[in-house]
């Protein structure tokens, strides 16, 4: 809204020409959806924690000192995260954008799915939210629209295609496997998220890193003079996710607030799912999925873990971990919360260091 509010007055005030600039509207989407959080947070969490039914909000598969000292935090904190990110998005990114309506529409719609589950846990005794078949079934449904619209609406020139890190202008043909390939990055990267949601403050930094780095690649690959310096594939129109990339930055700065141990609030599946969507479909944009694999390894090591845990008991019937995903095995193993949460955030750091690295190195 800013942006087209600019131009109405432009040859008036040429002030008003830094609204031009993604650097700008960047950082203004960033510190507005921050702003945003600290303004609705207390709202939400007062309304989530008189309209919970039952205190009883952490799931059975914890240690148990998670169902002592975590009972009664409200859940479905995602929809802190999902207003401001959302309005933040609108205010600041040019709307005419059709790929800011693409990952808005996917986060909104993974978001709508986990806070379906997350208020049949809130309000249900047994609290059991949606089936698992059921999510991934509404996933598949929301990544197909998604992936229908890239085909036949908009000019998108690297469709069906990947690009491989580490080699300068190839891009591999993955041909009619491109839409099975983009629901395992839009739904991996998702589920991914929600796995690694387990500890306060767990989840939410590593995305914040996550969405800082694809930002910035945003930026890189949707500018012709940077894309070429660095031989990185230009696609026309994708610098606009910087400013979509920021605002995510921002709520979820926001978020982090109030999700430091000792968190008064968790994300939930509302917050998860949608936030890990968003960074999967942004991945396939800017043709940067296996880079986002580097650098959101930390969440690809959470998945595993619970992958492997499931395969080796069904297969042999003994468990490779005490407890899964990852961080919980490292909870049973007696570690402090504060000391996994930090050691995981440094590991979130280095795999997105080896992964913009992958920018130059080609």
């Amino acid at each position: 809204m800013f942006y087209y509010l600019s131009l109405l007055f432009i040859q008036d005030f040429s002030f008003l020409n830094i609204f031009k600039y993604l650097t700008f509207r960047s950082g203004g989407a960033l510190l507005t959806s921050l702003t945003l959080s600290f303004i609705f947070a207390p709202v939400i969490i007062s309304w989530l924690r008189n309209n919970q039914k039952y205190k009883k909000t952490i799931r059975e598969d914890v240690p148990n000192k998670h169902l002592i000292k975590k009972r009664g935090t409200p859940t479905m904190g995602g929809l802190l995260i999902l207003v401001s990110f959302i309005l933040s998005t609108l205010l600041w990114a040019d709307t005419k954008n059709y790929y800011i309506w693409v990952v808005l529409s996917i986060t909104f719609g993974f978001g709508a799915i986990g806070f379906i589950d997350d208020y049949f846990k809130l309000t249900s005794k047994d609290r059991k939210g949606l089936k698992v078949g059921t999510k991934l079934i509404f996933q598949f449904l929301i990544c197909s629209i998604t992936i229908f619209f890239l085909y036949n609406f908009f000019d998108y020139q690297y469709i069906d295609t990947l690009a491989v890190p580490f080699f300068k202008n190839y891009l591999f043909d993955l041909g009619v496997l491109f839409p099975i390939f983009a629901f395992l990055v839009i739904i991996g990267t998702s589920n991914s998220v929600n796995l690694t949601d387990g500890l306060d403050g767990l989840a939410v930094v590593p995305v914040i890193i996550t969405a800082t780095c694809l930002g910035l690649i945003a930026y890189l690959v949707g500018n012709k003079i940077f894309s070429e310096y660095l031989n990185l594939f230009f696609v026309v129109g994708a610098g606009e996710l910087a400013v979509l990339s920021s605002a995510l930055v921002g709520s979820c700065l926001g978020f982090l607030w109030y999700n430091a141990h000792p968190a008064k609030i968790f994300m939930g599946d509302t917050g998860s799912l949608s936030i890990g969507a968003a960074l999967g479909s942004i991945s396939i944009i800017i043709k940067h999925e296996l880079v986002l694999f580097i650098i959101g390894f930390l969440f690809v090591m959470e998945a595993c873990s619970v992958i492997l845990q499931v395969a080796s008991f069904k297969l042999t019937g003994k468990r490779l971990f005490l407890m899964s995903p990852l961080h919980h095995h490292f909870e049973k193993k007696g570690w402090h919360e504060n000391t996994i949460v930090i050691r995981f955030w440094i590991l979130a750091v280095i795999f997105a260091l080896i992964g913009l690295a992958t920018l130059k190195i080609r």
